[in-house]
């Protein structure tokens, strides 16, 4: 998986950028935060996001906010790094967009640990995504059925989008909640059903 970091302390970034490649992360470091919101900004761009908090010009915080104001359907998993810990900050950092916050100087193992949340958390929100987008597409398989339905000229089955043959209630019934319940109609009681009962046609 690929991961952005952004940190503009060189000892700081070579050490988070060998820590995660080490992990099996395909790392892209950056030095600050203008460079990190362009990296963001293309095709294929980390979904997963490890930022300092304070950077010259544009800081993590500030990354953060644009991010979940351009929301999309596959958003970035951020996890802001700084040297505050005090409560306020760290419920500043989460309330500009931040998923999780760690404080420096790190411990390798809870920055692991809280690396992989995230990575879980990014694969999740793809599988759903990709379940979400099965779905639409489905949905406008139906919705083209519904303008172009094949029917047989002898026995007025339907045929559905996976070459089945069935019943029009039957199909109605699946794709849109309707019930049916049967009745005879005129023109058909007069043809069938009289002559079944010995009645002559008018």
């Amino acid at each position: 998986m690929k991961v952005l970091v952004a940190d503009d302390d060189p000892v700081s970034r070579l050490m988070l950028q060998a820590l995660l490649s080490g992990w099996g992360y395909e790392v892209t470091a950056v030095a600050d935060g203008a460079h990190a919101w362009d990296a963001l900004q293309r095709d294929g761009t980390p979904r997963l996001v490890v930022l300092d908090w304070v950077m010259p010009g544009l800081d993590g915080v500030e990354i953060c906010r644009r991010l979940r104001g351009r929301q999309g359907p596959e958003p970035a998993y951020v996890l802001l790094l700084t040297s505050r810990n005090a409560t306020a900050d760290v419920v500043a950092g989460l309330r500009s967009g931040a998923n999780d916050y760690v404080v420096k100087p790190f411990d390798r193992e809870e920055l692991q640990a809280r690396v992989q949340v995230g990575r879980t958390v990014v694969e999740l929100q793809r599988a759903l995504a990709g379940r979400v987008r099965e779905l639409e597409d489905a949905l406008a398989q139906v919705r083209q059925l519904r303008g172009l339905l094949p029917i047989c000229c002898y026995c007025k089955k339907v045929r559905d989008d996976r070459d089945y043959w069935q019943k029009v209630e039957d199909y109605l019934g699946k794709h849109t909640g309707l019930h049916f319940s049967h009745g005879i109609c005129p023109q058909c009681w007069e043809r069938v059903v009289n002559p079944q009962l010995g009645q002559p046609s008018p």
